[in-house]
């Protein structure tokens, strides 16, 4: 048996959070047998956070990823909410004393989108096109292959980054293409970032639905996890811990789906992308494995490259 509804969602207050989100909602009160009242099944409360508030900076110099998840755990902490709903690689690899990730529903397209007004690739690019991004390990991968481009910071949500390329801010932008997606805006994206040759942020794409260790509606929860997510993820975030990485540390991650195995490709690389450490492995279908999979192949980059891996 469940606990009673109404089941407290908390998450971040941008669109994107609001529309994924949504859709949790929607999947939890199906469950619940209120599908026609999803707000009164599973509430939502839209939390504004550090790293939504600041938006001049980059986010290595506010202290990383925790400044989009810092707010909303304390809210759960506190027992404002029964459930977080984060974008997973925005959530830190160590999670606050009595919190658990509790489900990771099914993961959405874990590629890097490439949009342009004007050109179809990152290689059709002009000599010195302007290319906009947030994240570090992005900024190191294209100019591993483009040392040419000029990184210029992108940060904001969704609609102001494209804004922001509509207006000629930027030749070429890269997003995340689950986001865009789930906003419906797919029809946007110019090309893909192969992700087995430039690994993603460990856990793009997914979402994370983080409860207390002790809340009444943790194992309820559980039920809404995909096996072959929880195994990638796992191990993708395992070279994330072993590699210490924050959003000073040029890293990637991506593990895909094998028969019954997962195959992880983990990589690292200086900032201006002149030096790249690559691992690949494979282990089964399984988080434990997956996990000691990662940070095997994370230790190893680690031991390699030493402290050459944050700016």
């Amino acid at each position: 048996m469940s606990p009673s509804p109404p089941l407290r969602i908390g998450t971040r207050k941008s669109l994107l959070a609001r529309t994924q989100t949504g859709h949790v909602q929607a999947e939890i009160a199906r469950r619940l047998g209120m599908a026609d009242t999803p707000d009164q099944a599973a509430p939502l409360t839209f939390i504004v956070t550090t790293g939504d508030r600041i938006q001049d900076r980059p986010l290595m110099d506010l202290g990383g990823k925790s400044l989009f998840t810092k707010e909303i755990e304390r809210a759960l902490l506190d027992g404002e909410i029964d459930l977080a709903v984060h974008s997973l690689k925005d959530v830190p690899a160590e999670p606050p004393e009595g919190l658990v990730i509790a489900a990771l529903p099914p993961r959405e397209d874990a590629r890097d989108a490439f949009l342009s007004e004007r050109y179809d690739s990152l290689q059709a690019l002009p000599e010195g096109a302007r290319l906009g991004t947030a994240s570090l390990r992005r900024q190191a991968q294209a100019l591993a292959v483009r040392p040419d481009l000029t990184i210029e910071s992108l940060r904001g949500n969704v609609d102001t980054r494209l804004r922001r390329l509509a207006d000629g801010d930027f030749d070429a932008i890269l997003l995340a293409a689950a986001g865009l997606n789930r906003l419906g805006l797919g029809d946007r994206i110019r090309n893909f970032l192969d992700p087995w040759a430039a690994p993603t942020a460990p856990g793009q794409g997914a979402l994370a639905l983080q409860c207390r260790a002790d809340g009444p509606w943790t194992d309820w929860i559980a039920r809404l996890n995909d096996p072959i997510t929880d195994a990638c993820v796992a191990a993708e975030r395992g070279a994330l811990m072993a590699l210490e990485a924050n959003c000073r540390t040029a890293m990637g991650a991506y593990a895909r789906p094998v028969g019954d195995q997962i195959e992880l490709a983990v990589e690292a690389l200086t900032p201006d992308g002149t030096t790249r450490w690559r691992r690949e492995g494979r282990c089964p279908a399984h988080p434990t494995a997956a996990r000691c999979l990662g940070f095997d192949l994370g230790i190893s980059i680690r031991d390699e490259a030493g402290d050459r891996l944050t700016t």
